[in-house]
């Protein structure tokens, strides 16, 4: 149903301890997909037709989680990437692409730009909604570590990371990462020494099998060597090993 522009996909009509996400666009359909299987789930979905109206609501309401509707028409992605790095440039929170663009390039120029994860409009509503449930677990994570009793902090060569506030400095210049940025650099940090594949990284983070996974992991991996190496191209952290995966140490 559909109250005060919200698209709630639960059957109570109290919304409480919801978790909200926000449907950007909505261009695919994508909300209406998926309100039967966020039945029950107590996730209520916010549809917003422009970045305007979603960066309205998203000071008023406490969203979680944006799914940018990417439609690819006879234009190609132009728009849509802009408007992608335009909400990127304006919230932390994780951004899931949903497009009719099943093609890879498409998908590794979107996480590259700063999506957390790209889905094809045409996926079984299942495994959509197991990705953002993925993020949404994530991020919950994330938010909730001010929370904590105990000072989390590890640090590698002049890069550390505080859990509490989320926070990543380099040499005291406080980096911003992506909710999966973030979980990624850390699961390496903590594995300080160690080369973690392709898979266990994909598998850890996104909590999913890993299938076809190779780019997916590398555009995040070059997005953070891009944030916190002074020069990317001979980084001083995060390393990649070839034919094997990654590693910081």
């Amino acid at each position: 149903m559909i109250v005060e522009g919200i698209f709630y996909c639960i059957d109570s009509k109290e919304v409480i301890n919801v978790q909200k996400i926000a449907v950007c666009k909505n261009e695919t359909g994508i909300a209406a997909r998926l309100s039967f299987f966020c039945r029950g789930e107590q996730i209520a979905i916010v549809e917003e037709p422009s970045e305007a109206q979603l960066l309205r609501d998203m000071a008023r309401k406490e969203i979680q989680l944006i799914l940018l509707d990417m439609y690819v028409g006879e234009k190609g992605v132009g728009d849509g990437m802009a408007l992608l790095a335009s909400i990127r440039q304006k919230c932390s929170m994780p951004i899931i692409v949903v497009s009719n663009q099943t093609d890879e390039l498409a998908k590794v120029a979107a996480l590259s730009i700063g999506a957390d994860d790209y889905v094809s409009a045409d996926d079984n509503p299942l495994v959509i909604m197991a990705r953002i449930k993925s993020q949404l677990r994530r991020y919950l994570q994330l938010t909730n570590f001010c929370k904590q009793m105990d000072h989390n902090t590890y640090s590698v060569d002049g890069l550390e990371i505080d859990d509490i506030q989320r926070k990543v400095t380099v040499e005291g210049r406080e980096v911003k990462l992506t909710p999966t940025e973030y979980e990624i650099l850390k699961l390496l940090v903590m594995e300080k020494g160690k080369v973690l594949t392709i898979p266990q990284i994909y598998e850890d983070i996104w909590k999913m099998q890993a299938v076809d996974v190779d780019n997916t992991v590398a555009v995040h991996v070059r997005h953070i060597r891009e944030k916190i190496e002074r020069n990317p191209r001979q980084p001083r952290y995060l390393k990649v090993i070839w034919g094997t995966g990654y590693m910081v140490g």
